[in-house]
């Protein structure tokens, strides 16, 4: 039988909004520090702030994850070390993460924490959640871009804890793929700093319009699936949002979640709530191919909230607006450019209308309103949110309690409690002469929930439980189990926390004892065999020293390299196990992999040479080791590095290093189906092409200029023509020369 307690997860970009979510009813947030978080935009917490605000939610008994879900640099391993290391003092209920190497560091040395694998790693199959398994992941976030077919035949194939967004903003590229906001600047999505170039208004020939500007994702009758399905959390996206759009969709999902019977009047009063959280348009998202089909509306400006009205004229202190919708002083606004850049966002203090101050405009009144941002001539006029009070006092009254890592071990006459950061009381002997049990006797689950919560001074967390092979038949009643409790509180409550050192510390410092020893590589002058990727029929490959690669579907004679498809839905698994399988008999060695799952269907295969390709990113020493572990030999850079940052690497990695020199990447990649095709332009000239790849029934979006950088010595050289030819004119270096944000 499914399980009927799904987690209600809430956004929290500030301690507002994550007292906002907790008092609308959410069983858990998600929270990021200022770095290495996908919303670095955002307000974000203090690491002192989010020590008081996981205090606060264990005392609610409610869970707070940490997002560390960006990908990160080689120089910056050091800091996030120490951030980690924070991390691990506060004891949050998991992290969220996006590269292999924050999940290496992670397990390998601060293994109280807990991972989450972020929708960022693109997991969409079976057999990538088969391989977050293997690498202790303990639960998956899974890709937006499923529909419910593909996510019920997952979960029949798979016992672990899946998460799914429920509510909110949809990207219009398949997670952790797109390079589209890198392309125009540097400021990338996968390091948290997306501008949202999918909102644009773009031109092609047909006309104009919003080409990648997705409706937003709205699933309140969807719980019943949800819990058929035994979906563990169901996640409300708006991290960027305020403390008011949070209380509104956590009460509305609370509301249905927590209903006897999901009838029609529910469901209405819960869409009434959530009307409040001024969104876009609702959708079913990509649950559904028939969603897919009108995801994208071209016709509408991409901006979130309720339309007010328009401007009318723009001074230098403020702006005039003609109002169409009533609108009252302590609401959020923004102005909207015409061309669908994002606009300047602001609460509203002061309102005049006939130059006298006040408080609430209706329609067809002409305001004035102060303003010390930019604001678009002709821009649209949208409230964003309200003032929304929120009672901070028992947040910030809130105690933090010092962390304790325990280990249990049962034995036939003794519970013995070993502590690994307390010289104080490095270990304690509750000694007892068991009885047997008769049916069902105490296991290690139930002696790890007897010591789950702490006390005033110490929180603690269960590293280990173990039982004695002469104490798995014992049976302990649950008064017994209270009292050996009390008495190690008792004990405990003589032990000053100033004195008890924190677990960061220590892993922190096996971190920096691991990395001073790791030897740098030799860089060598000497060019290593390069690799092309064609078309079956398309281009030669230039140097005919170089390996060739072409589609795992298009292979012959001549092929050296097998490039795997980087998306795969849960129903075409077998086919591409059986094409892998093919290949290999008709002699193919070498494996081209752009998703984690690929490395599931090829772990059986023993002789074979795996290399990693974009979308897979790998940007530092720890990801490229936690690939080596899985039988990867080479990895390719991350597309979006600097020189610098891919120098960094090369000296580090433990594995070859491969380098995408020339060709035309896809800087989004969909499952939407999009109103426009072939050639377009942005406002600012910039060209592009849409394309559809029938094969895999997704749509990309490619620059015009073919992406062109210089050899990196000590580095082998990829070049990729599927979708360019030799010596094109239009190029780029794209961040080699500049800088990845």
């Amino acid at each position: 039988m499914a399980d009927k307690n799904i987690e209600l997860l809430a956004p929290a970009g500030s301690p507002e909004a994550l007292v906002a979510a907790f008092a609308a009813g959410a069983d858990a947030v998600y929270a990021g520090l200022p770095r290495f978080n996908a919303r670095e935009r955002g307000e974000n917490f203090t690491a002192e702030n989010m020590r008081q605000a996981i205090a606060y939610a264990h005392k609610l008994n409610r869970k707070v994850y940490i997002t560390l879900n960006t990908l990160v640099k080689e120089t910056e391993l050091p800091e996030l070390a120490e951030y980690v290391a924070q991390i691990a003092d506060m004891a949050p209920d998991a992290v969220i993460v996006q590269d292999l190497g924050v999940l290496r560091m992670i397990r390998e040395f601060f293994p109280t924490l807990a991972v989450h694998a972020s929708t960022q790693m693109g997991i969409h199959n079976s057999a990538g959640v088969r391989l977050a398994e293997r690498m202790q992941v303990k639960r998956v976030i899974l890709e937006r871009q499923m529909t419910w077919e593909e996510l019920a035949a997952l979960r029949k194939n798979t016992d672990m804890e899946l998460e799914v967004f429920c509510n909110g903003a949809l990207c219009c590229s398949l997670s952790g793929s797109c390079l589209f906001s890198s392309w125009l600047g540097g400021a990338s999505g996968n390091r948290g700093k997306c501008k949202q170039p999918c909102r644009r208004r773009f031109f092609a020939r047909e006309g104009n319009g919003f080409f990648f500007s997705t409706a937003d994702l709205a699933t309140l009758e969807m719980i019943p699936k949800f819990r058929e399905m035994n979906i563990a959390s169901i996640k409300i996206e708006g991290r960027l949002k305020q403390p008011d759009y949070v209380y509104n969709a956590v009460k509305a999902y609370r509301l249905v979640l927590d209903a006897p019977e999901i009838t029609s009047a529910v469901i209405g009063e819960a869409r009434q709530i959530l009307s409040n959280t001024c969104g876009r348009r609702w959708s079913d998202g990509f649950f559904s191919e028939k969603s897919m089909k009108t995801l994208v509306r071209h016709d509408a400006v991409g901006a979130s909230g309720t339309l007010l009205g328009r401007v009318v004229a723009v001074g230098e202190s403020g702006f005039n607006a003609e109002i169409k919708q009533r609108l009252h002083v302590g609401d959020r606004l923004r102005v909207q450019p015409l061309s669908g850049d994002e606009g300047s966002a602001f609460t509203l203090t002061k309102l005049f209308i006939d130059r006298k101050i006040v408080s609430v405009a209706r329609p067809g009144d002409v305001v004035y309103i102060p303003c010390d941002k930019p604001v678009a001539p002709n821009g649209l006029l949208y409230k964003i949110g309200v003032s929304h009070a929120v009672d901070m006092k028992n947040l910030e009254n809130t105690r933090v309690r010092t962390l304790l890592p325990l280990s249990l071990r049962l034995e036939r006459n003794a519970l013995q409690i070993d502590i690994a950061n307390c010289d104080a009381l490095k270990s304690w002997r509750y000694e007892e002469n068991w009885q047997l049990a008769s049916k069902h006797p105490t296991c290690a689950e139930t002696l790890a929930e007897a010591f789950s919560s702490g006390t005033a001074d110490f929180d603690f967390v269960i590293e280990n439980v173990a039982l004695s092979e002469d104490a798995c038949n014992l049976f302990i009643p649950a008064s017994v189990l209270k009292k050996v409790r009390r008495s190690f509180d008792e004990v405990l409550s003589k032990v000053d926390p100033a004195a008890v050192g924190q677990p960061g510390a220590t892993g922190l410092m096996k971190f920096f004892e691991f990395y001073r020893t790791q030897s740098l590589r030799p860089v060598s002058n000497q060019r290593m065999r390069e690799t092309v990727a064609m078309r079956p029929h398309g281009a030669t490959a230039g140097n005919p020293n170089a390996w060739k690669a072409v589609s795992i579907l298009d292979i012959n004679n001549a092929t050296d390299e097998a490039i795997l498809p980087d998306f795969c839905p849960e129903g075409k698994l077998d086919s591409l196990r059986r094409a892998i399988d093919r290949a290999y008999k008709q002699g193919i060695r070498r494996y081209r992999v752009g998703s984690l799952f690929e490395l599931e269907l090829l772990k059986d295969y023993k002789d074979i040479v795996i290399t990693t390709t974009y979308p897979l990113p790998v940007a530092n020493s720890l990801a490229a080791g936690e690939l080596a572990a899985y039988g990867v030999q080479r990895v390719q850079a991350a597309l979006e590095m600097e020189k610098s940052a891919i120098e960094a690497l090369r000296d580090h990695s433990p594995l070859e290093l491969e380098v995408y020199r020339y060709g035309r990447p896809a800087l989004l990649t969909t499952r939407a189906i999009l109103p426009a095709e072939g050639e377009i332009e942005d406002n600012r000239s910039n060209s592009f092409s849409i394309r559809s790849d029938k094969r895999q029934n997704l749509t990309r979006l490619y620059a015009k200029s073919v992406m062109n950088i210089p050899h990196v010595a000590g580095t082998s050289d990829y070049y990729d023509l599927t979708q360019a030819r030799w010596n094109e004119n239009e190029n780029s270096t794209f961040n080699f020369e500049s800088s990845w944000l």
